[in-house]
């Protein structure tokens, strides 16, 4: 009876990609559906905009780059920040050397992050905009008075 309401999330998951134990991708890889790595993959993992795309890196998968995927699912290690605007699962044996932001996070005993958590609860916008008034230079004279 126990984890039988988690299997729905994590194990329905479709896959259309798979990057084989024995495969090594050198650049960034861009994705819309499914990604499973058992593999290595050197640079970011970006998933289309908008989309509700889920990566999923087994034990034995590695990322050397930056994430940005609505869904995650770890288990494996990534080198570089991780972005999910939706979920993130780090299992027992997930290793983040990064700062993880984070709508929604599950994290199993063992599992490691050596960096921040970051929470965004996906109202705000990612970017930061200043208002400043206008600065008046003068008219370039000596201000020591």
């Amino acid at each position: 009876m126990l984890g039988r309401g988690k299997k729905g999330k994590s194990a329905g998951a479709r896959v259309d990609t798979i990057v084989g134990q024995k495969t090594r991708i050198n650049g960034d890889v861009h994705f819309s559906g499914g990604l499973h790595i058992d593999g290595r993959i050197e640079g970011s993992v970006i998933a289309e905009e908008e989309s509700a795309s889920v990566l999923t890196v087994s034990e034995n998968g590695s990322i050397e780059g930056d994430v940005h995927v609505p869904n995650v699912i770890l288990n494996g290690s990534v080198s570089g920040d991780v972005r999910s605007s939706e979920r993130i699962e780090l299992a027992a044996k997930a290793r983040v050397t990064g700062d993880v932001y984070y709508q929604l996070i599950e994290m199993a005993i063992g599992a490691e992050v050596n960096g921040s958590l970051l929470h965004h609860d996906g109202t705000s916008s990612s970017v930061v905009s200043f208002e400043r008034d206008p600065v008046s230079l003068g008219d370039g004279g000596d201000q020591n008075t």
